[in-house]
């Protein structure tokens, strides 16, 4: 159904519009007819009324030829066309009401000066055609960004339940592994080392959605000197939001699959800095060069990619850069404070 006939704030404006211009409409006949008021009014209000119909099809215009997508020399030959059949109909339409009122009223000059202001009338109706295509076309642009909004509405809560879906999921079954297997091998070594990771492991499971530091902690315990992170964050930068566990898979695929597989371990670089409206994340470590290479990308990865999918859209961008034994992991997302 047309929005004008549909919702009943846009046939009011509509409306209001069209008697506006009537009232326009009558005083350019009074003025260039010599007609009295009632007279103007008479001949005016209805034809104005009846092209506010006859413009209504403008909506299907606009919607078949939309701005972003059609030429515009296209555009200004269809709706000139269509302004031109409109117009001619409506000042055929004038003739037999003007004729109707002289022939049923007092107003027995009504359809002389009418007929002497129809190139007028004709004018007239080639402006209001096209004043009613640019309404139809700001209608369009407000539906459309308000089903963009609400689209956006719909994808940020989406995102939240899959968010939530991955806070439920994320938490790794070999990290758990690991960490129980640890403690385990330190309860009667070093008794204070099983203290400490059985405190960071309960705190990494009771504050997954502010974890980070828990989880480095932990496994600062399994790999001992083995495993050193180096941060490098721009105070610029200290203020962006990064979802949660976007990170974490990241530091464990660099753990799991780099520091782990290096005899002497190595150096964990975490870095972030703004540029601009962007936020640049990046995840480095050494790797053994000689290492099998596996044929499709890991879960932790491919679930960064797709939760920054969801969360961004195509706002952001994840590079994977391996050279000369180090693994690199780029994250590029909109700088939001």
């Amino acid at each position: 159904m047309h929005p004008l006939l549909a919702e009943k704030r846009w046939f009011g404006l509509y409306l209001a519009a069209w008697l506006l211009a009537a009232a326009l409409l009558a005083a350019l006949v009074k003025f260039m007819g010599n007609l009295a008021w009632e007279a103007a009014l008479a001949l005016a209000l209805p034809l104005a009324l009846l092209y506010a119909f006859l413009c209504l099809p403008a909506w299907y215009l606009c919607r078949a030829f939309p701005l972003s997508r059609t030429a515009p020399s296209r555009l200004v030959t269809v709706h000139l066309l269509a302004a031109a059949v409109t117009s001619a109909l409506w000042v055929t339409l004038g003739t037999a009401w003007s004729a109707l009122l002289a022939r049923f009223s007092y107003w027995l000059n009504v359809e002389a000066e009418y007929l002497r202001v129809m190139p007028v009338f004709a004018g007239v109706g080639l402006l209001l055609f096209w004043l009613s295509v640019v309404g139809h076309y700001l209608v369009i642009a407000f539906e459309e960004a308000r089903l963009t909004e609400k689209q956006a509405l719909e994808f940020r809560i989406h995102a939240r339940e899959a968010e939530l879906k991955a806070l439920r999921a994320q938490i790794d079954p070999h990290f758990l592994f690991n960490s129980l297997n640890s403690i385990s091998a330190l309860t009667s070594a070093n008794p204070a080392a099983a203290r400490r990771m059985c405190l960071g492991l309960a705190d990494f499971l009771r504050q997954t959605l502010q974890r980070g530091a828990q989880n480095h902690a932990i496994e600062q315990v399994r790999f001992g000197a083995r495993l050193q992170v180096k941060e490098t964050i721009a105070a610029d930068s200290k203020p962006c939001f990064v979802p949660p566990l976007v990170l974490q898979p990241l530091l464990e695929n660099a753990i799991n699959h780099g520091i782990a597989h290096l005899v002497e371990g190595g150096t964990i670089t975490l870095a972030a800095q703004r540029n601009g409206g962007r936020l640049q994340l990046a995840v480095e470590n050494p790797c053994d060069p000689d290492r099998p290479r596996s044929t499709r990308p890991g879960i932790g990865l491919e679930n960064v990619k797709q939760r920054l999918l969801t969360l961004f859209g195509t706002e952001a961008r994840v590079d994977i850069l391996e050279n000369a034994g180090r693994f690199r992991v780029e994250l590029s997302l909109p700088a939001l404070t």
